[in-house]
C-alpha cells in the first residue's frame, strides 16, 4: 500500500523544512525492505529535490539533516 504525505522538520532558526514523502509499505517485513522492514520503496523530497531514495535497495542516501529526521519518523511509523 502506498503512503504519501509531508513531514515538517523544525528549523533551529524557526519555521519548518517541509519534506514530502511517498512510500510503499507492506503488511509484513521483507528482506527487500529498509533494514528488513515493511517499507520497500521510499522517496523523500525537499523543494522538489530528491534527498533520499530507496527502491528495494539504497539509491540515494539522506542528503540533509531534515531528510535523516524525516526518514527516522517514517521508520518509526511504518517499518
Amino acid at each position: 500500500m502506498w503512503k504519501e504525505g509531508t513531514i515538517g522538520i523544525p528549523k533551529k532558526e524557526g519555521g519548518y523544512t517541509v519534506v514530502h514523502y511517498c512510500a510503499k509499505v507492506y503488511k509484513k517485513k521483507s528482506r527487500y525492505g529498509i533494514d528488513g522492514g515493511r517499507i520497500s520503496k521510499a522517496t523523500l523530497k525537499i523543494n522538489g529535490k530528491v534527498v533520499y531514495n530507496f527502491d528495494r535497495g539504497l539509491d540515494v542516501s539522506p542528503q540533509t539533516e531534515a531528510a535523516e529526521k524525516a526518514l527516522a519518523i517514517l521508520m518509526y511509523e511504518y517499518n
